[in-house]
């Protein structure tokens, strides 16, 4: 799956640099990496244990079309508001998130089932492919030729990815009642259970804030505060019933913190 992934960029990147010789754009190319919580089914919802316990870290390569200058002609682009406020950003990024279960359910005088959940282990593998709308309220004219400055943004898009799902037992093999917690045990979705080891493809919606920073006339330093949003609750490879469990009424989704080092194309 990764392999496919990678070739769909490259035919995105193709398709830009074609566009870039009819059109005049330009282009920048850069590398992100940090740290993602990731807000899934396992541990209590709105718990710092949980929120802090359950992360992992993303890595990824960008691509940006730079619509207020011509790489062709070493030139601007007619000044227009869309062309000084606006970038199109490509990605391929992949995250890993190690999952159990944190908060009051786990905690204080032992039971089977504090122990069951306890022993519980969970991971998630996902690859990501997809686009973003970067709006920049500042101008990227005078962004780009002052070093030193910074050029806040804020974004919109879509991605499509693969997740590869894990669900274990330390005490043994899940599916029994005397390793599985009830809600668990249920079916779902079509599943024999509320788990599930498995792999698949999902759609999300990614918004993101952040600020890029002038290094110099070609290079620039960016941190991006990103919410991934999964049209599926079985990417961490849990989902009780939620008709019978009305608390699992979220799909699953993360919070990705990264930092960037971007560098133009001439």
């Amino acid at each position: 799956m990764i392999r496919h992934l990678t070739l769909l960029l490259f035919i995105l990147l193709g398709f830009s640099y074609n566009s870039n010789a009819q059109f005049g754009f330009s282009h920048e190319i850069g590398v992100i990496a940090g740290p993602i919580a990731f807000q899934s089914d396992y541990g209590e919802r709105h718990d710092l244990k949980t929120n802090s316990g359950n992360t992992g870290m993303g890595i990824g390569i960008i691509h940006y079309l730079n619509f207020s200058y011509r790489a062709d002609c070493n030139c601007y682009t007619p000044e227009t508001y869309f062309n000084d406020h606006f970038k199109l950003r490509t990605e391929l990024s992949y995250n890993k998130t190690e999952l159990q279960h944190f908060g009051k359910y786990v905690e204080g005088k032992p039971s089977l089932g504090k122990e069951q959940l306890k022993a519980m282990r969970g991971s998630t593998a996902i690859s990501n492919i997809g686009m973003q709308l970067e709006y920049f309220p500042l101008s990227i004219r005078r962004f780009t030729a002052t070093s030193g400055s910074f050029g806040p943004f804020i974004s919109l898009g879509g991605q499509f990815s693969y997740y590869n799902s894990k669900a274990s037992s330390t005490i043994g093999p899940l599916g029994t009642p005397l390793t599985t917690f009830p809600k668990y045990l249920t079916p779902t979705d079509g599943r024999p259970y509320g788990f599930s080891t498995e792999g698949g493809a999902v759609w999300s919606v990614v918004s993101s804030v952040g600020t890029r920073y002038k290094l110099s006339p070609l290079r620039d330093l960016m941190v991006d505060l990103r919410f991934q949003y999964f049209f599926s609750n079985w990417v961490d490879g849990l989902n009780p019933n939620p008709a019978i469990y009305k608390e699992n009424k979220a799909n699953d989704w993360l919070v990705w913190f990264n930092v960037g080092y971007i560098y133009y194309l001439q």
